[in-house]
């Protein structure tokens, strides 16, 4: 008896590290799914990082800095929900004239460059200053609408790292 209970224990363990190779495998795969996307995303909208120069400063479509900032000042919220994502791409597709997928690789993108920056804090001023480089004023009412949009699923009130942020995009947009 002693023996059979011995092979059970073993054949459990066994059945237990295979499903956990399993599991790590495909955590695998899709870490590389996200990142042939995000490379996909960028060279469909003609985003090329270039040696010895930040990602932010190499960002040539007013679109592209637009989606960072969004996604950048989610991010200063807590823990963003689902419906506060989808907001942020649902009102990139209404105020850019999108389609939907384009909108969610321009997240997607605009993450990948908020990371690059050190987090939202560093992207945000780093980022307005790019897009008042890229359009001057002009992108500051789609921003105020995403922003708009984005509270409406959250607690309908703005943080404080997000009003420091506004101010930021205010200062670096030089909107007085």
């Amino acid at each position: 008896m002693p023996v059979i209970l011995g092979a059970l224990a073993v054949l459990a363990a066994a059945v237990f590290w295979i499903q956990r190779a399993r599991n790590a495998a495909q955590v695998g795969h899709d870490l590389v799914d996200v990142a042939k996307d995000i490379r996909l995303a960028a060279r469909r909208f003609g985003f090329q990082r270039r040696s010895n120069v930040h990602p932010a400063e190499t960002i040539e479509d007013p679109q592209i800095a637009l989606a960072a900032l969004g996604a950048s000042f989610l991010e200063l919220d807590d823990y963003p929900t689902a419906e506060q994502k989808e907001a942020l791409v649902r009102g990139l597709r209404q105020e850019l004239q999108i389609p939907h997928q384009d909108a969610e690789e321009l997240v997607l993108l605009g993450r990948w460059i908020m990371q690059e920056c050190g987090g939202p804090q560093q992207a945000t001023s780093r980022l307005s200053r790019r897009l008042y480089k890229l359009s001057a004023q002009s992108h500051f009412n789609v921003f105020v609408s995403l922003i708009q949009g984005i509270t409406k699923y959250g607690n309908g009130t703005l943080t404080q790292p997000q009003k420091t942020a506004l101010e930021e995009v205010q200062r670096g947009l030089k909107i007085s």
